[in-house]
């Protein structure tokens, strides 16, 4: 009798997460699709032949699911980049950002409509969890990029490439961040993480949407290039040698 009760709740609870699963698939093509306005939870129900109650089930509220899709995503970059950089010679900050750079484009042309979910327009009307937290990966991701620049930062420092930042130039929710885990870091040192983002956010996101395709069949080159343009700028020897300042 336990066995078949035991059996049955695993039954149940596989169906369960399979559907959870298939929810979460669907919004993320519908947005493909549609946009990020499609994500609703009778569209979804509609495209997986449920009925809209039983969609209330898994995700009390779209704002719900869209939470936990953003979660998902976040949680996967962070996977993918930090297993790249760190698994690069930890002497090599050159081979780091190559690493964590190639990761981000694999992994967004791998998953366009997550990308677009978290670095897109906003879906309309959603609204952020109270606390208005950000995914502890997104948290991630931001730490991972910032150590990238705190290990240029000794051979970037003396190229004057900093610029003027004083730490009110950023917002508090970043320096709650970083300022903790890299207390040696300047201001322009953070805003040497942000701006290595911008670099290959840029040419990723154009690729991503379908911009750089109808330009050129080699996006790869461009990102490569712009790349070791970034590298070069830097000051940052091949091989983790130390420069001579």
């Amino acid at each position: 009798m336990g066995s078949t009760v035991g059996s049955t709740k695993g039954r149940r609870e596989r169906l369960r997460a399979e559907t959870t699963a298939e929810i979460k698939k669907v919004s993320l093509e519908l947005m493909a699709s549609g946009g990020p306005d499609a994500i609703t939870l009778r569209a979804i129900a509609r495209e997986m032949g449920m009925t809209a109650n039983a969609i209330y089930g898994y995700f009390a509220t779209r704002d719900d699911l869209v939470t936990t899709l953003i979660g998902d995503v976040y949680t996967a970059l962070a996977d993918a980049v930090d297993a790249a950089w760190e698994a690069a010679p930890a002497a090599d900050p050159a081979a780091r950002i190559r690493a964590w750079a190639h990761a981000l484009r694999d992994w967004a042309l791998a998953n366009p409509e997550g990308f677009r979910l978290v670095y897109g327009d906003p879906v309309p009307g959603y609204q952020a969890p109270p606390d208005g937290a950000a995914p502890d990966a997104a948290r991630r991701v931001c730490l991972g990029l910032t150590a990238l620049a705190a290990a240029a930062w000794p051979y970037a420092e003396p190229l004057d490439t900093g610029g003027d930042f004083e730490w009110s130039d950023f917002a508090a929710p970043l320096l709650d961040k970083v300022r903790p885990a890299f207390p040696g870091l300047p201001p322009a040192g953070v805003a040497l993480a942000m701006r290595i983002w911008g670099r290959l956010h840029g040419l990723v996101t154009l690729e991503v949407y379908g911009h750089l395709r109808a330009q050129t069949p080699s996006p790869d080159k461009l990102f490569r290039a712009e790349l070791e343009d970034l590298v070069r700028s830097l000051g940052l020897p091949a091989g983790g040698r130390k420069r001579n300042v």
